[in-house]
């Protein structure tokens, strides 16, 4: 990923729009705290996407207007599965609960995303952990940050004392994506010292950006699942690129963000 040339205008005027997107994530990660508690119920896949919808839509009540306050000319991409490249301008790529599967299991891992995307380039990320009350921002040349420290990604020798991490993009998935996610893992397995496999893939990349995992890689992908920890990664001096080491766009068919020290292991244990 490269990083986005701006004034210092717009540079300032870009910081200020990060600090009100984390607060427009914050606000709709208490709606989702609300909600959360016991394990959902459901006995049919009808059943499944419409309390996964109601999650959806109790958060985007109060995502959606504040970002759109915030940036009224920038578009919004309503398909949270969606890939690839996206037309010219602005566009808000937000997921209003990350991990919403785990949500509705009663499970902690879930969060809130919100990334404005300029011309194809994030500029701006705000990753919000309601349970934890932690958020995660990162502005494209500024830097990633946790609660207003900065994050730095690890600095572990090897991959062989590393912990990496996988994740799959989308229920149903492709007969040969999910061949390519069992053969990464079994590689890893011998490679990498631990290897942690679950959804979603922003709570693993946030752990990438802080320095608490060496590694994370997945086949296929959305825009929302990616695009919000590609950014944290690279502002916190990662390496993010596709798993043969090419550089990474949305269009990519894999993704692999790392600290730099284990990116070229990393990179030969998926292609070999």
């Amino acid at each position: 990923m490269q990083g986005t040339t701006r004034t210092d205008d717009v540079a300032t005027s870009d910081a200020d729009l990060l600090a009100q997107t984390a607060i427009a994530v914050r606000a709709a990660g208490s709606v989702l705290v609300e909600r959360f508690g016991e394990v959902a119920h459901y006995q049919t896949r009808e059943q499944l996407t419409h309390a996964l919808a109601a999650n959806d839509d109790a958060a985007l009540t109060v995502l959606r207007p504040h970002l759109e306050s915030l940036r009224p000319d920038a578009r919004w991409v309503d398909d949270e599965l969606a890939g690839g490249a996206l037309p010219s301008g602005e566009w808000w790529v937000v997921d209003p609960a990350e991990g919403n599967i785990n949500h509705l299991h009663g499970l902690p891992d879930w969060a809130v995303t919100a990334t404005l995307v300029r011309e194809n380039q994030p500029v701006l990320t705000a990753v919000h952990v309601p349970l934890t009350g932690e958020t995660y921002t990162a502005l494209a040349g500024a830097g990633a940050h946790l609660d207003g420290q900065p994050l730095r990604v690890s600095g572990t020798a090897s991959l062989g004392l590393g912990l990496v991490a996988t994740s799959q993009a989308r229920p149903d998935e492709d007969e040969r994506v999910v061949r390519r996610i069992g053969t990464s893992i079994t590689a890893m397995l011998h490679d990498a010292l631990v290897v942690r496999t679950s959804v979603p893939a922003t709570l693993h990349l946030v752990n990438v950006a802080a320095g608490r995992i060496e590694a994370f890689w997945q086949f296929a992908g959305a825009r929302a699942d990616l695009l919000p920890g590609a950014l944290l990664v690279a502002e916190a001096g990662g390496r993010v690129s596709d798993t043969a080491g090419r550089p990474w766009t949305p269009a990519s068919e894999s993704f692999l963000a790392a600290a730099p020290s284990v990116h070229a292991e990393a990179v030969a244990t998926l292609t070999r």
